[in-house]
Formats: C-alpha cells, structure tokens, sequence
C-alpha cells in the first residue's frame, strides 16, 4: 500500500530503530484492516513508501469496564519505562458536561458537551495488544471535554500529559497540561494552562473588524513536543485558519498546521506563536527522524477523507520552518 490509497486521520510514525520499521498509526477503518470496532490500526513500512495493510493493536470492545468505546482519535504510542503506551481520545455522548454560558462571545451557545478524555493503554510490544491502565475514566481530567493527549518527559524525567481543551467547553480552545505518576496511571497535579488558541495573532489577521464568526471561533488541537537543537520546547499544534470568503462577508476557514516555541525549554512555558507551517486544509502534525537522520514531518490533508502528507523539515532559530514536500514519497496532491 502507499499513501495515497491508506485512509489516515491524525497520523503518528514511531521509527522502531531495532527493526528499522516505520511504525504508523491511526484510528481503525474495518473497510481496510478487515477489523470491525473502534479502536488503533497500524501500517508498517521499511521505506515511508511502501506500507503494509495495516494490524488492529487496539479495540475498545476488549477493554473490560472501559468508560466509553467511541472515538478511539489521535493514537499516538511511546515508550516509557521499557514498555509502550497508546494514547487515544474516547468520548460518550451519554454522559453529558457542563457548557460554556449562553449568548457569550456571539456565538449560537450553549453547545452540547459531554465527556470526552485521553486514555493511556500499555503493551510490551508495537503490535500491542494493548490495555488501558484504568478503563473506569479518562486520564484527562474527567470534567474537561479534552482530546488528543500526548506525551512530554521534561528535562528533570517528569512525564506530562499535554492535551487540548475543547472549544466546545471553552469557546477559545486551549492548550494544558498535567504532571503523570510514574507508571502513567493517573495524573498527579492540577492542570496547568500553556497557551489559548486566540494567543495566536494571525488567526483572525484576514478578517475586517465588524464581520460576524460564522465557524467556532478558536480551536485547538494536535499538540505534538519536539526538543530543538538550542534547548528550547517545540509544540506542533493544529487550528481553523478564517478569512472572508466573497464580497457578501461570509466567513470561511481551512485546517491548518502551526507551531509554538517555549524558549525557556520548560513546558509551562512561556510560549509565543509562530506562523503557519502548512495550509491547504491540511493538519494534526508530528515530527521524526528518518533512520538516515532527517527531521521530517507528517500530517493529514484534507480534514475529511484524510490521506497522510510528508515534509522534509528544518529548524530556524528556536522554531521550524518546511525545507520540501516529499511528494515521491505521499502521492501528491
């Protein structure tokens, strides 16, 4: 298989340097792993161009007790400790959360929240199986809508939990984060907030002042840390870019892939934004090194019917910058 043909949605590559193995995950698709259910699916590949037809490593229905079997969003898996730990976004639409005010920010409030959270699941081995480590509630704080939970070990070894707070629950999405215990069981701290999606100026840039948001107005999402060479904290993170669309005034927007920088190298920051990396409704991004070396980076265009995207990728100062789009290696387009 190659990336054209692979339904991807919210990409993570694990470069396995044991068995020189692209390991890329993603949420299940029944109609290509031939798995029914929600849950993880992984392809595998020697070169980034030719990729195996994927595995399931990870369902929700063989989770005894699990607090919700829907979504299964943005896997990601790292290793910790010797072993390997998935993080994914589950939600149950039965369970309803507290909402933002109505008649806020002029936006068409109260929204419908309900509970949506990162779980963490282990397993000695890429391929899992994998078991979440508590399926009684999300690993993010319960009370907050959040998804797409990742992973940070700041420079003293404390593993942190980074994960986004819905809009839907805030209006201006935002960026936190919370201390881990040791085994990744459970959260040992209050959350601390890293930044707002409307921190970023360039967000609204296109639009004249007077224009009414017809999209939600300020989303985060995909947090993704990378180190740079000179210390500082790297965040990859994803946003809907508006601008006018048409002499009426209407109000239109794309996905788009952007990046923060901690130049203190800490996680709590203080962050400051930078300019999109990549547009062209394209997003959820994440860095790694190819087994030659290269920084590169991966993401999803477009948001729907979504297909991976490769880039070469080099650092500017403290933050990044795009060197060339691997086209022989995603299909184009």
């Amino acid at each position: 298989m190659r990336l054209p043909g692979m339904p991807l949605h919210d990409p993570f590559i694990v470069a396995d340097a044991k068995s020189r193995t692209y390991h890329l995950y993603t949420s299940n698709e029944p109609s290509v792993s031939g798995v029914d259910g929600t849950g993880t699916m992984v392809y595998r590949s020697r070169d980034l161009r030719d990729w195996t037809r994927p595995s399931v490593v990870f369902r929700t229905a063989e989770q005894q007790g699990i607090w919700a079997t829907d979504g299964a969003w943005a896997p990601e898996v790292h290793a910790w400790d010797g072993r390997y730990y998935l993080f994914t976004t589950l939600h149950d639409e039965g369970r309803p959360l507290p909402s933002p005010p109505p008649g806020r920010w002029g936006t068409p409030l109260p929204m419908r929240t309900y509970m949506r959270g990162t779980v963490i699941a282990v397993s000695d081995t890429l391929l899992g199986p994998f078991t979440v480590l508590d399926p009684s509630r999300p690993t993010t704080p319960e009370h907050l809508m959040a998804l797409d939970g990742t992973l940070h070990v700041d420079r003293s070894g404390q593993p942190w939990l980074v994960y986004a707070h819905e809009w839907l629950q805030t209006i201006d999405g935002t960026m936190e984060a919370v201390r881990l215990a040791p085994d990744l069981s459970r959260t040992a701290g209050d959350p601390v907030l890293l930044f707002k999606a409307s921190d970023a100026p360039w967000l609204t840039e296109q639009i004249p002042a007077g224009v009414p948001h017809q999209l939600p107005p300020y989303i985060t999402d995909g947090p993704q840390l990378h180190r740079a060479p000179d210390g500082s904290l790297l965040m990859l993170w994803s946003t809907y870019e508006k601008h006018t669309a048409g002499p009426d005034g209407t109000v239109s927007g794309g996905y788009v892939q952007t990046c923060a920088v901690a130049k203190s190298g800490a996680v709590t920051g203080p962050w400051e934004q930078g300019r999109p990396l990549v547009r062209e409704d394209s997003g959820h991004g994440m860095l790694f090194r190819t087994f030659e070396g290269e920084l590169m980076m991966i993401l999803h265009r477009p948001f729907e019917n979504a297909r991976g995207k490769l880039y070469e990728m080099g650092f500017q100062g403290p933050g990044l910058r795009v060197l060339r789009r691997r086209a022989d290696l995603d299909g184009g387009g």
